[in-house]
């Protein structure tokens, strides 16, 4: 059984884990589980980097030592991912002792090669990145992130492997993918390398060079050889993994860190002698409102709060479906609710159900035999999906991949209304009875087909779908390149109707999200030692015009009255002054959080134009508007006692 070894960025701790690097988690366990279902004896490699400035910091702003703050957040990311259900099979920490042991190997391997010196350097610092910048990237950067520093460190003689990396390159056209950034960094090495500092003798929360204990080993040199530390190299009494996977046949990174990745790393390997990674694969980012993810723009996304809603299949299946591998992609809470029904509870888990229950109903819960009727092009089309999904998921083209089995399923939707087996079974005839099993066989083996492609994206789905139709033992350990149509076997029996993905109110699920995200941002705050921390609040609503939001007149009202309308715990039943010549009835969902003594003699802001509802038996004549809160509470919006009824807000 050929190996295939894969691995994530090893992420940094001085922060809590948030939807990116669950994306790039969730993708590497995706090819994973795609590598073991073409027969491949596939490794998962994720880790925690855990020395260097920011996380020293972080740790003194938690009013921790470093050890015990990465403790904290390492532990975090090791739980996130087994509730995300993501197959890791070795997680290192660079504070491991055993991590230290091979970055001193390699550093004594380069050091014989005559690849490092001591010098000292002056130069720009980009305290963010923690690196050296070139004059252009320190213009272009924030000026606050930029330091001048001289001191005395360790050099490795990046500049001599300008012309060996070229060659990598050109020898290896896939080395670095997607092509977009295998020419930027193509480009980035022809116009030179200078010689790259790996030590610091300020900072001591790190790993000591093993000939010069005053200098620690800057985060690059120390983070990088995380890919082979997991696997035991360096240490004798280690895992013993390291001859048997390495080199990894592919390393996921952000688009952010290709350059550490494509030059820093596969140079290091050649200076000690060391076999390189076959492929460095780079992805694009996602955008959110107000654009790419940061803590200062206060749209930091969590992936677990998402999955108490959507579950892991409904996350998985988004970001993989919607945004195309190594390109950027956008993210909303909105625009997720509506993939999971359209595409999850309306699509795949519809055909599902439907077809269990009529299995059950027409054919007593066996599979039918479906010699005699007409089979709708399904075996011809499967066949074709087939080859088009195994194709793309080698590609890691994941969107085409799940877009060629919707396809299938669509067609089997269409087959279905075609044939009418509700119809079908109240007919006596023989044609009526060949061709209502043939419907039920066709459409349940079509969903047998679906759930082996989409095992890797859909783990949870695909195994209720696979025990829907009665099958025995895990989809997962179907072959994706020997899977063919036929496989069901007329007699057996089928398995009971199941609800896999129940339907979704986009309005309620979007608001779920948000409200756990809020609740979650205080446990981030908490778990960093900065539990006052307030939390932040994620835009992703659509930017409008100016025109739609002249468009609303809201008013402000005076409430003259208030009482509980009868039958119902949230509504208050309000008399309104807005100006006009008499008051206006509306019905607020507020009894929860006001007592109507509470109301009455409140100025209110009223959505004057809205257009009445009837609730209850009372028509409402507008609206009253409120802050939610995230535990589901409202808080009346409210003026002035000089402010008078009628007053516009614009």
């Amino acid at each position: 059984m050929p190996k295939f070894y894969l691995s994530t960025p090893i992420y940094y701790v001085n922060a809590a884990p948030h939807i990116g690097h669950a994306y790039t988690t969730i993708v590497a366990d995706t090819i994973k589980r795609i590598r073991r279902m073409l027969g491949d004896d596939a490794y998962l490699v994720t880790g925690s980097d855990e020395h260097g400035q920011k996380v020293e910091r972080a740790a003194t702003a938690a009013g921790l030592e470093p050890l015990q703050f990465t403790d904290r957040v390492s532990a975090a990311f090791r739980r996130e991912w087994e509730q995300l259900g993501l197959e890791v099979d070795f997680f290192r920490r660079t504070s491991d002792p055993r991590h230290a042991l091979a970055v001193r190997e390699v550093f004594r391997r380069c050091l014989k090669n005559g690849a490092i010196y001591k010098g000292a350097y002056t130069g720009k610092y980009h305290l963010g990145d923690e690196a050296f910048v070139t004059d252009e990237e320190a213009a272009a950067a924030d000026p606050e992130l930029i330091t001048t520093v001289t001191e005395e460190n360790y050099f490795f003689r990046l500049s001599a492997f300008q012309q060996p990396l070229i060659d990598l390159y050109e020898s290896q056209p896939d080395f670095i993918r997607p092509e977009t950034r295998r020419n930027e960094v193509l480009a980035f090495v022809r116009s030179g390398l200078k010689d790259l500092s790996i030590s610091r003798s300020t900072l001591k929360w790190g790993i000591p060079l093993p000939n010069d204990p005053e200098h620690v080993f800057y985060v690059w040199f120390d983070a990088l050889t995380t890919y082979i530390s997991a696997l035991g190299f360096g240490d004798a009494d280690g895992p013993g993994e390291y001859e048997r996977l390495w080199p990894a046949d592919v390393q996921l990174v952000g688009k952010e860190i290709v350059r550490f990745h494509a030059v820093y790393w596969p140079a290091f390997l050649m200076a000690a002698d060391l076999p390189l990674p076959r492929q460095i694969w780079a992805h694009g980012w996602l955008i959110f409102q107000g654009g790419k993810m940061s803590k200062t723009k206060g749209n930091i996304v969590r992936a677990l709060p998402i999955k108490e809603v959507v579950g892991t299949d409904g996350l998985r299946h988004y970001l993989l479906r919607e945004i195309v591998f190594g390109q950027d992609g956008h993210f909303s809470h909105e625009a997720l609710a509506r993939r999971y029904n359209a595409d999850l509870a309306n699509g795949l888990g519809n055909l599902a159900s439907r077809t269990a229950s009529m299995l059950s109903r027409y054919c007593g819960g066996e599979i039918p035999d479906p010699s005699g009727g007409d089979d709708g092009g399904l075996p011809e089309l499967a066949a074709t999906c087939i080859e088009r999904a195994v194709a793309h998921y080698a590609k890691y083209s994941f969107s085409h991949a799940i877009d060629a089995v919707w396809t299938l399923l669509a067609r089997a939707d269409k087959y279905i209304v075609e044939h009418r087996p509700w119809e079908l079974a109240k007919r006596a005839d023989a044609g009526s009875a060949q061709q209502l099993s043939a419907t039920l066989y066709n459409s349940a083996e079509t969903l047998r087909v679906a759930a082996v492609l989409l095992a890797p994206v859909l783990p949870t789905g695909a195994q209720g779908v696979w025990e829907s139709l009665g099958l025995a033992g895990a989809v997962r350990d179907e072959r994706l390149d020997l899977l063919a149509w036929g496989s069901l076997k007329p007699g057996d029996t089928a398995g009971r109707q199941r609800a896999i993905y129940p339907r979704l109110d986009v309005g309620k699920a979007v608001a779920r999200m948000e409200a756990l995200e809020a609740e979650s941002l205080q446990e981030q705050a908490k778990l960093l030692g900065q539990p006052d921390a307030p939390a932040a609040v994620t835009i992703d609503t659509p930017p409008i015009e100016i025109s739609d939001f002249a468009k609303v007149d809201m008013r402000v009202g005076l409430v003259q009255a208030a009482q509980r309308v009868k039958k119902s715990d949230k509504l208050l039943r309000l008399t309104v002054d807005i100006g006009e010549a008499e008051p206006r009835t509306i019905l607020a969902g507020i009894a929860a959080e006001y007592a109507p003594e509470e109301v009455k003699g409140r100025r209110i802001a009223v959505v004057a134009n809205l257009k009445p509802r009837k609730m209850m038996g009372v028509v409402s004549q507008g609206m009253v508007v409120a802050a939610s809160l995230p535990g589901g509470e409202a808080r009346l919006a409210g003026f002035d006692k000089d402010t008078p009824p009628g007053a516009r807000l614009s």
